[in-house]
């Protein structure tokens, strides 16, 4: 993959999606975007925030599990 072909964020890890987040919201903070390129960045952002939810979501549940388990076995 070349440096500007965007990968897809659900192939994203938690860091990777994170990273690129604070990106898009430093680029969008900084303004000088025409209206579509800020709403294909924005829809982006949305993606990745989604994602990193998600990841956080499954880190969470299989901490609950673990914590569950060494709990019955106790």
């Amino acid at each position: 993959m070349s440096e500007n072909e965007v990968k897809p964020v659900s192939e994203l890890g938690y860091e990777e999606a994170r990273d690129e987040l604070v990106g898009v919201v430093k680029i969008l903070e900084q303004g000088g975007l025409d209206l579509d390129a800020s709403l294909a960045l924005w829809e982006r952002g949305e993606q990745l925030a989604s994602r990193c939810e998600e990841q956080l979501a499954g880190a969470r549940k299989r901490i609950e599990t673990a914590l569950a388990s060494t709990e019955k076995d106790s």
